[in-house]
């Protein structure tokens, strides 16, 4: 007996193409292209570290990683030349970066009672909202790639009126603030280390908890004062000692959460240690939550490696400690308050993936396109697609200044 089957019947019903004008497709070409560029458009509202960068096209048959191309810098000539002797030519030293290009994107389920009204109405939302998570998305990707780098200095504290060094972050607190003398040591590592300005300036992005604090710098200079003869970006707020300061929510904050979420914050020594690893800090639920965080305690630095019941947390170092002595989360800065990383580069410090030319798109289906699993024609989507890829470049044309903030107590990590 022969059975003959129809492949297309055994074919996820929701998997459409909206490439091509044909049964199915829910966007002629021309309405796709305006949509992709209002999803675009609404995007770049919200981009500001992927407005720089040395900008990569998507590869097209390469593979799911993109390359970077770098060059290092030609030394000084100083040879004079011979009359009639050709010299020794130089040779270019090039390097490549790769990173690897991933998928993002989402979607909404808009209902037929919804839809009732004009459905260009309905999209045309979608997009504009779609259009501003899609920008935060890519945003932040990059973002977290920048902060990857190793490059970092701190702002010192200021106690009684008298600058304090930090070294690490976990030492940083609401008193070591971006300052005009922070921000001129931060443009002399940049000059030293020879990088090169975005049109004759360096950049920095911010967060406005931070701002706040600069804006009253002597010398400080708001853009609008220079908006006239120069493009300002967006974001942009400002200038100082010749760095371009732009400011976005999404500057990275860096704060440990709740020790035990949804119970507290913080934990307090029950009893008195002396050189142990094991800590009692009083009967609570949920204590496994703490084993491989780290911890804060009277300003040094440990790692939960395990907790034993419900009223015993292990470290990775012995500790002599006191009863009433508190334990703060150890990710942010001094007793788990908020750091902020202020990010200086200039011109190709890192790199990314252009966003226009296909590499973020919009995509409509509308009610009935999904056949058999919308039986009754009741749902239709919009949704957004991106690829995205961001790398270091020049570790040394990116600095990460790290500092507190009047805000430091309140704001979270983003």
């Amino acid at each position: 007996m022969e059975l003959v089957f129809d492949i297309q019947a055994f074919a996820n019903a929701n998997v459409q193409t909206t490439a091509a004008n044909e049964s199915g497709n829910d966007l002629s070409p021309a309405m796709k292209e305006y949509y992709d560029t209002e999803l675009l458009e609404n995007a770049k509202e919200e981009l500001f570290f992927n407005q720089f960068g040395k900008v990569q096209s998507l590869p097209e048959g390469n593979g799911k990683k993109v390359e970077w191309r770098k060059f290092d810098t030609f030394g000084k000539a100083t040879t004079p030349l011979e009359e009639g002797v050709t010299p020794d030519g130089n040779t270019m030293n090039m390097k490549s970066v790769e990173a690897q290009v991933e998928q993002y994107g989402d979607y909404t389920t808009v209902s037929d009672m919804l839809d009732l009204t004009a459905v260009d109405d309905v999209i045309l939302s979608c997009t504009e909202e779609h259009g501003t998570q899609a920008g935060l998305t890519l945003d932040t990707l990059t973002r977290n790639e920048i902060c990857k780098g190793t490059n970092v200095s701190f702002a010192p504290r200021n106690v009684d009126g008298v600058e304090v060094p930090v070294s690490l972050r976990y030492e940083l607190d609401s008193s070591a603030k971006l300052t005009s003398t922070v921000v001129n040591k931060a443009v002399t590592k940049l000059k030293k280390n020879k990088t090169p300005k975005i049109n004759g300036k360096y950049i920095a992005i911010i967060h406005p908890s931070v701002s706040e604090d600069l804006r009253e710098s002597e010398g400080w200079i708001e853009a609008h004062k220079y908006a006239a003869v120069t493009e300002i970006f967006n974001g942009e707020i400002g200038e100082l000692h010749g760095v371009r300061f732009i400011e976005s929510n999404e500057a990275p904050i860096f704060k440990g959460g709740d020790l035990i979420p949804g119970v507290t914050r913080n934990l307090t020594v029950s009893s008195d240690v002396s050189s142990s690893y094991t800590i009692t800090v009083g009967t609570i639920e949920g204590l496994s939550s703490v084993v491989n965080r780290y911890v804060l305690i009277n300003g040094e630095k440990y790692k939960v490696t395990g907790f034993n019941g419900t009223n015993k947390i292990i470290l990775d170092a012995a500790v002599t400690l006191k009863s009433g002595d508190n334990i703060y989360p150890g990710e942010g800065g001094a007793k788990g308050c908020a750091v902020y990383g202020c990010i200086f580069f200039g011109r190709d410090a890192y790199g990314r993936v252009e966003l226009s030319g296909g590499a973020m798109e919009m995509i409509v289906k509308s009610k009935g396109s999904a056949g058999t699993a919308d039986p009754l024609n009741q749902r239709s989507t919009v949704g957004w697609k991106a690829a995205h890829a961001a790398a270091i470049l020049y570790e040394e044309r990116l600095l990460r200044v790290e500092c507190g903030s009047s805000y430091s107590e309140t704001d979270e990590a983003n």
